[in-house]
């Protein structure tokens, strides 16, 4: 892997789809930063991060546009997230997409790490740029968030929806520019903040977004588990068993003898297998299911039995003992007190 990760084609194609709009030949920038069309067609799944930077800094060059990231969010698709834009269409509410983010943005690329937060009221979305080039660094930010925004409001059909405020690590444009954030956004925007967040109210998380298809989801979910384990180096067994409960939970088939199956394997060599390496069948089930449960409880409106059912309880109270022994508090308490994640 290079220094900087892998970045998905689409992604990519992102910038692409905005130098054009600025009437920037495609083939030229393409040949500058070194890579072909047939590096960007679908039988080619990642791209080596020094790609994109390579991109964006000649964009700035070209173009002299201080907003360039803010200015090509508006040129977001669903595909432009990989598999995880189609899961994040298919969920019922826009909470239930924000907590697919974390989980797969590595299909996306390796350009930064995403952290939700739950604070009162609000909701706080946190990126990370991983990128070394402070330049191209404050363009990505801007937009990761500018996509975000306008994705969220063509899901959830919000336009007069906003964001509480942003807050942004750079330093302010020009004042001519910095309004562009505000017509964009239509909240307060803040620069040389200690952190990258978006901020919105806890109460769009119900928001229903507009082509809910739960099967569809899972299905999906399902192939971005296996897609996730392919872009692992060499998984470890544990690794392996992680990613399959994954899959059989989402499912609803969670059972050691569809886990032996899934790995092509005896529950005999199964049982054995955990056994050499320390793990437990039961250990690896409730770290996924808490995992779970606790980002429902904090990012989605459904019901305690809902998520209990979700997760293979075929009693709500099984679920409660369960989650008291793994958090020390009821599913209401953890509901109620303050996240620090």
């Amino acid at each position: 892997m290079t220094a900087l990760g892998l970045v998905s084609p689409p992604a990519l194609a992102q910038y692409l789809r905005f130098a054009q709009a600025q009437g920037l030949e495609r083939a030229w920038l393409l040949e500058q930063i070194g890579l072909s069309e047939e590096q960007l067609g679908h039988d080619n799944p990642r791209i080596a991060g020094e790609k994109l930077q390579a991109l964006i800094a000649l964009l700035l060059k070209q173009t002299g546009l201080p907003v360039l990231g803010l200015i090509s969010g508006d040129f977001v698709e669903p595909h432009s997230y990989s598999v995880l834009g189609f899961i994040t269409m298919n969920c019922t509410t826009l909470g239930e997409a924000i907590m697919r983010i974390a989980p797969f943005e590595k299909l996306v690329g390796d350009m930064g790490t995403t952290q939700v937060q739950a604070l009162n009221d609000e909701i706080h979305l946190h990126w990370h740029c991983t990128y070394p080039n402070v330049q191209v660094r404050e363009q990505m930010v801007d937009n990761v968030f500018a996509s975000w925004i306008a994705y969220a409001r063509w899901l959830g059909n919000a336009d007069t929806e906003h964001p509480v405020r942003v807050e942004l690590t750079r330093t302010a444009p020009a004042p001519a520019y910095a309004h562009e954030y505000q017509q964009r956004w239509h909240c307060p925007v803040l620069f040389n903040c200690p952190a990258n967040k978006i901020i919105i109210e806890k109460s769009l998380l119900a928001r229903p977004l507009r082509q809910p298809n739960p099967e569809l989801r899972q299905n999906l979910e399902q192939h971005a588990q296996t897609k996730l384990a392919n872009l692992t180096q060499n998984p470890s067994f544990k690794d392996l068993l992680t990613s399959q409960i994954q899959q059989l939970l989402n499912a609803g088939q969670l059972t050691q003898n569809r886990l032996a199956q899934r790995l092509n394997i005896s529950l005999r060599t199964l049982q054995r297998r955990m056994t050499q390496e320390g793990l437990s069948y039961q250990s690896l089930v409730d770290n996924e299911r808490k995992e779970r449960a606790c980002t429902l409880l904090r990012h989605s409106g459904k019901s305690s039995e809902d998520i209990a059912q979700e997760l293979g309880f075929i009693e709500v109270t099984s679920f409660y003992r369960s989650f008291k022994k793994w958090t020390g508090m009821t599913p209401a308490q953890f509901r109620k007190a303050p996240s620090t994640k």
